[in-house]
């Protein structure tokens, strides 16, 4: 691969902006466990190894199952996620996946599961990690 462009380097601004968003998720009532269930998931649809590699390491550092990691890419086919998490995880997929639009019947049913102030902070954290992979796909992070 060849060198790119360090965004926090080149438009400090711009970048201290996403992280900004990014502090804010942190202070929300999210749980851990939905955070990062949120990342990988956006992360393994996008794509970005980075993100993946850092997530995943996080994940494990805070108590998730290797079981349920491995598991997430084909979380539907499994008993390993409880209903919030699928739901949260169903809308991280459609919103991730913004061509197709969020069907009413996903959104539905992540308000029922989550509550309306609850699914703002988890739009929040799918559109944060998706600025995010968008950057490190686009500049070429390499995982650690």
């Amino acid at each position: 691969m060849e060198k790119r462009i360090k965004i926090d380097e080149v438009e400090p601004a711009g970048y201290q902006a996403i992280l900004g968003l990014e502090k804010f998720i942190e202070s929300t009532p999210l749980t851990r466990i939905h955070k990062d269930l949120i990342k990988i998931r956006a992360s393994q649809i996008n794509g970005c190894a980075f993100c993946i590699a850092m997530h995943t390491k996080e994940a494990r550092k805070a108590g998730e199952s290797e079981n349920r990691i491995y598991a997430l890419s084909a979380w539907r086919d499994t008993p390993f996620f409880t209903k919030d998490e699928r739901a949260i995880l169903a809308l991280t997929e459609e919103v991730t996946l913004i061509a197709n639009h969020v069907k009413d019947e996903t959104y539905n049913e992540a308000v029922e599961a989550v509550g309306e102030t609850y699914l703002a902070q988890v739009i929040l954290a799918i559109i944060t990690i998706n600025a995010w992979n968008r950057i490190g796909i686009t500049t070429q992070l390499i995982p650690q």
